[in-house]
């Protein structure tokens, strides 16, 4: 798997090829241009419902493909992490949100067509309004309402959802 910065090899400014740099910005000797490699950003869901348990999608897709993870996904260009949130739980789950805490943050790496993105994934607990749900058949298998000490992190698709589960449990217990 190649990491996104290892797939440019033309400045930007000027078309010259350009050697990238391991982990650094990507520097034209030509016309000194330097682009810097930065995450995507993303925003991921704990979302509680009135009894205390966790809304777990089965994700549809790679990666991941079958595991468990949570209402979410990438923020747009010109779009908050709130609008995110709210966008992608209404997109993935069909509901609106109630309340929403900001929890933590992650590094996560999210494979993709043979590409690898650094990605910095920000955790919220929610609530929803009162509601059905309805899976977006295309992102979701399914979803299932797990208690908090219940869920195992083998189980959950991506590492920074593990990381901000064990960081935040007691938060979302309260």
């Amino acid at each position: 798997m190649k990491r996104t910065f290892e797939h440019f090899r033309y400045c930007p400014r000027c078309g010259r090829c350009v050697e990238p740099t391991l982990g650094g910005p990507l520097r034209c000797e030509v016309c000194g241009f330097v682009y810097f490699f930065n995450p995507a950003a993303a925003v991921g869901a704990f979302t509680l419902g009135p009894d205390g348990r966790l809304l777990m999608l089965r994700r549809a897709k790679d990666p991941g493909k079958g595991k468990l993870g949570l209402p979410g996904g990438f923020i747009d260009i010109d779009e908050t992490a709130e609008a995110a949130l709210e966008r992608e739980i209404g997109e993935e789950v069909g509901a609106r949100i109630a309340s929403w805490e900001y929890l933590c943050s992650e590094p996560n790496q999210y494979d993709y067509a043979g590409v690898r993105y650094p990605v910095l994934d920000l955790f919220y607990k929610v609530r929803l309004e009162e509601g059905e749900l309805r899976a977006d058949r295309e992102e979701v298998a399914g979803w299932t309402w797990i208690a908090p000490a219940k869920l195992r992190p083998a189980d959950l698709a991506f590492v920074s959802v593990r990381r901000a589960f064990a960081a935040c449990r007691s938060r979302l217990l309260d």
